[in-house]
């Protein structure tokens, strides 16, 4: 059975794009399309086509239904040879009897080639970053490269088990001792452990590791600092560890005060959480004042590494007067992320706070490069074995690859992309904070709201047009928030793209808001009841049968 189309590329050499409702705009060449050639016999200087406003908005996807509804009796997707060498044992004398299925499991039964084709299927649903621009504010969702692929493919990495001696694994321990002196030279932090396993591990991490260093100095806190304009899981990592959280509201510039840190320190509290640039997109230019407000009340700081993509070679967090960081390797350093991983969030410490990182740390002796658990004030493990280890060969890669320039280029390439998107779209909505951005950029519903289009809409509108939707309601302090982070692997054609279709929208904002609040048309599914959704979700099979 056939579905409702979805966003992708269309094949004609002409397409007319779809803008508001009952219009036809003129058709758009698209990408390749052949032209017929000039009459005039002199050369004519040739221009590249024109790039489409928009990646499309009509194709072709297929149903699907659940595999329950695909099983047939007797059908089977693998062979196995039969075990006769194995002796057979009845589950009763094995598990108790509270653990003993009644009746069979309703498992599904199904052919290989229909279980290769749902799972295919049901993978073009998803949009991913090798389909198209993916602005999600705060997450940097940029090109993961191939060279970084190939390297974790081979053998010698990819076959690695955690078990084995340290002895035949040197390279592996070699890159990992490597990774992290790149990472105190982009930092400016003087120690570093690549155990966790997330950026929000990290941050974990990095609030444990706090923590025993003010109760070995006998000078154990109870609160931490967040400002309204630091990342999202800052309260959460907090709170977890134990503290309790006091958040600070930022200046109407949208930057953190040291007036402001200086009234709500006190000699409870443990650190504060810092992110820079901030959620907004902005530096807070008054860092080193701050760190210097809370060094002097016995406190700590703590920066979030998540928007590091904006200062790789151009400033060190080390140098700011930062105690502890994490970095996002799944961010800046280009591995895959995303559905829940894998990531990986390294820590960066000063010396002082070094003896209490997670273990096993990476030491180099006389005999090669070992593992080394012999330290009294550590923290501990806080993952099996030693992290994600491919992700941080592909983040090695990157960072062989690139060289401190490229690094430096990349930053200044994220910082123009955003600033870039921003300058063409303040005309079109509303930006709350006009001070100057880095890597990304915050605007708002508030002139699209008068007609009764709000943030939402406007992200569900983005998908007929072939985009995914920037992060919408974040950062919290901003009502109607849309935060959009381009990165640098962005071309300025993608750009456009992205400025054309925010442009149409605002416009249809203007014209045919119904246009917004119904969307999106084009997906394989229209607007879900998301209030229905979340009041009462079908969550199994069984309920789904009733």
């Amino acid at each position: 059975m056939m579905g409702q189309p979805v966003p992708q590329r269309v094949s004609p050499t002409t397409q007319p794009h779809r803008g508001v409702e009952g219009e036809a705009p003129a058709a758009l060449p698209l990408e390749g399309a052949t032209r017929a050639p000039p009459i005039a016999e002199k050369p004519v200087t040739k221009h590249p086509p024109e790039v489409p406003m928009t990646p499309g908005s009509t194709g072709l996807v297929l149903e699907e239904p659940l595999l329950c509804e695909l099983s047939r009796p007797g059908r089977q997707s693998c062979s196995l040879p039969h075990a006769n060498d194995v002796p057979t044992r009845a589950p009763e004398a094995t598990l108790p009897a509270a653990l003993l299925r009644q009746t069979p499991a309703a498992l599904p039964e199904i052919s290989e080639a229909d279980l290769v084709r749902h799972f295919t299927r049901l993978s073009s649903w998803n949009y991913c970053k090798d389909a198209g621009f993916f602005p999600l504010g705060s997450c940097t969702m940029k090109h993961n490269p191939r060279t970084n692929e190939a390297v974790a493919a081979l053998p010698g990495f990819a076959y690695l088990h955690p078990y084995q001696d340290s002895g035949t694994a040197q390279g592996a321990l070699a890159l990992i001792a490597a990774l992290e002196e790149a990472l105190k030279a982009i930092s400016g932090m003087e120690a570093i452990s690549t155990c966790p396993a997330a950026g929000s591990h990290g941050e974990l991490t990095g609030l444990m590791v706090i923590r025993a260093y003010l109760q070995d100095r006998g000078d154990p806190r109870s609160r931490v600092l967040i400002p309204d304009s630091a990342h999202g899981t800052n309260p959460a990592s907090a709170a977890i560890c134990g503290y309790r959280v006091t958040q600070i509201p930022s200046g109407p510039d949208g930057l953190l005060e040291p007036s402001t840190v200086a009234n709500a320190m006190s000699d409870d509290v443990a650190a504060i959480m810092v992110t820079n640039p901030n959620t907004l997109g902005i530096f807070e230019r008054n860092i080193r004042e701050i760190c210097d407000i809370v060094h002097a009340r016995g406190g700590l700081v703590y920066c979030d590494g998540a928007n590091l993509n904006a200062l790789m070679g151009i400033a060190q967090i080390g140098e700011m007067g930062v105690d502890v960081m994490h970095f996002n390797l799944h961010k800046t350093f280009t591995t895959p992320h995303g559905g829940g991983g894998p990531g990986a969030g390294p820590i960066g410490v000063r010396q002082p706070l070094a003896p209490y990182l997670p273990i096993p740390r990476v030491v180099k002796t006389a005999a090669g490069y070992g593992w080394d658990a012999s330290a009294p004030k550590s923290i501990g493990r806080i993952k099996a074995f030693y992290g994600n280890f491919g992700m941080l060969v592909r983040a090695y890669t990157y960072i062989r690859e690139m060289g401190a320039p490229g690094l430096r280029h990349a930053s200044e390439y994220a910082v123009l992309n955003a600033n870039y998107i921003r300058a063409q779209l303040t005309a079109s909505y509303h930006l709350p904070y006009a001070t100057p951005a880095l890597h990304e950029c915050v605007l708002t519903d508030k002139w699209q709201q008068p007609g009764g289009v709000k943030t939402l809409d406007i992200a569900k509108r983005l998908m007929d047009y072939g985009f995914h939707p920037p992060t919408i309601y974040f950062p919290l302090l901003v009502a109607g928030a849309m935060m959009i982070e381009p990165t640098e692997t962005e071309s300025k054609e993608s750009c456009d793209q992205f400025i054309a279709a925010m442009r149409a929208i605002a416009k249809e904002a203007q014209h045919t808001p119904a246009t917004l609040t119904e969307a999106p048309h084009h997906t394989f599914r229209r607007r879900l009841d998301e209030v229905m959704a979340a009041r009462s979700p079908i969550l199994t099979w069984h309920q789904l049968k009733g």
